[in-house]
């Protein structure tokens, strides 16, 4: 601690800088990201866990570092955070998550840029930690995939040292105070995608978001099969949900993998359908219709799996390597799959409910407690 000068603001006094990570029932995870915040380069800060009842150890970790333990009575990431924001009285705020490997120097790389005026929120990359396993190590190349990702922002890495960007992910950013409080924190009750929302209402309010590409907080990633698929169905669902309240945030990409699903159904209904017309003889090349329904559905997922090859050869991971990039197409293709039946689920609510779809308990792997 105390290795380099705080920031100063225009007045000449520092910022006052809080770190707000919300928690649920992962206290060891917690501990390794306490414990790498109390070797911070950066002198001056606050620790504060939002802690949504957990029936762990999590509040004598908080403590044991520390770090300012508030536990609060939320259903959702969104009003844990926004419980705990409305206690804090510090002039920029940092987000993490629970289950990351915060680099020594992560606090000062994200609060120098403050002393630019124009920066209202910076953020930066986050890729699986080396310590990750390799089924993780899979997962982390295919959300970095060059394509096929739907605008993921896990990976974004642009050219530059300070870059303009419309959303870095909760799990590696810094906003101003003052910014937070004039949009109103959160959006109240958001299940899911709440900083994607936040980030928007950011913008709309006149404040520029910005990625520093060169501070990448390592972030750990859900293994195969069962957690990582869970996790994509949950992101296609919440983030549809999310689209509904704020139909800005929409983009084509997103909502187009909803039809990936039926289609890959029709694609094995081609391809049974032209056996079974052939009288099951892949051999007899004759029949037209055969050939048709067999070869385009085929065609297809070939060119399917180069792409993902490719992607994932040339994407951002770190952990790019001949096995890793070999098992990608499998993993882009269950997280089509997942994402695509998260967005079908949405839209069969949304069509219920309407906005309300996007609102009540957390949707994640790890259930908040009411």
């Amino acid at each position: 601690m105390g290795e380099v000068e705080q920031v100063l603001k225009e007045d000449g006094t520092p910022y006052k800088v809080g770190i707000l990570i919300p928690s649920i029932n992962n206290a060891d995870e917690l501990d390794i990201v306490l414990e790498r915040l109390t070797k911070q380069t950066y002198p001056e800060f606050e620790i504060i866990i939002a802690d949504s009842k957990s029936q762990d150890h999590t509040k004598e970790v908080a403590l044991k570092h520390g770090a300012t333990w508030i536990e609060d009575p939320s259903r959702n990431r969104a009003d844990a955070c926004n419980y705990a924001l409305n206690m804090m009285d510090h002039d920029l705020v940092l987000f993490t998550d629970d289950d990351t490997i915060p680099p020594l120097d992560w606090v000062e790389k994200l609060v120098r840029w403050f002393s630019d005026p124009e920066v209202g929120a910076v953020g930066g990359p986050n890729f699986a930690p080396d310590e990750d396993p390799f089924g993780a190590k899979c997962a982390d190349v295919a959300f970095c995939t060059k394509f096929m990702t739907a605008g993921t922002r896990y990976g974004a890495k642009p050219k530059g040292t300070l870059v303009p960007i419309h959303h870095n992910p909760g799990v590696n950013c810094a906003h101003r105070m003052a910014n937070l409080r004039e949009v109103n924190f959160f959006e109240p009750g958001c299940i899911g995608a709440e900083d994607v929302v936040l980030d928007a209402k950011i913008q709309r309010a006149g404040h520029k978001i910005f990625i520093d590409p060169n501070n990448i907080m390592p972030h750990r990633r859900r293994r195969p099969f069962k957690p990582y698929m869970k996790q994509m169905r949950n992101y296609g669902y919440t983030r549809m949900v999310a689209n509904k309240r704020w139909p800005e945030i929409s983009e084509k990409s997103h909502t187009a993998i909803g039809f990936f699903p039926w289609l890959i159904v029709a694609a094995l209904l081609s391809v049974i359908g032209g056996l079974y017309l052939n009288g099951f003889d892949m051999w007899n090349q004759e029949n037209i219709l055969y050939y048709l329904m067999i070869h385009i559905p085929g065609g297809l997922a070939i060119f399917y799996i180069c792409l993902a090859w490719l992607g994932a050869a040339i994407g951002t991971s770190p952990h790019r390597s001949i096995g890793t990039v070999f098992f990608a197409p499998l993993f882009v293709f269950l997280a089509h799959w997942a994402y695509g039946a998260g967005v079908n689920k949405a839209w069969a609510e949304i069509r219920k409910t309407g906005g309300r779809a996007g609102e009540g308990a957390q949707i994640d792997d790890r259930v908040r407690t009411a």
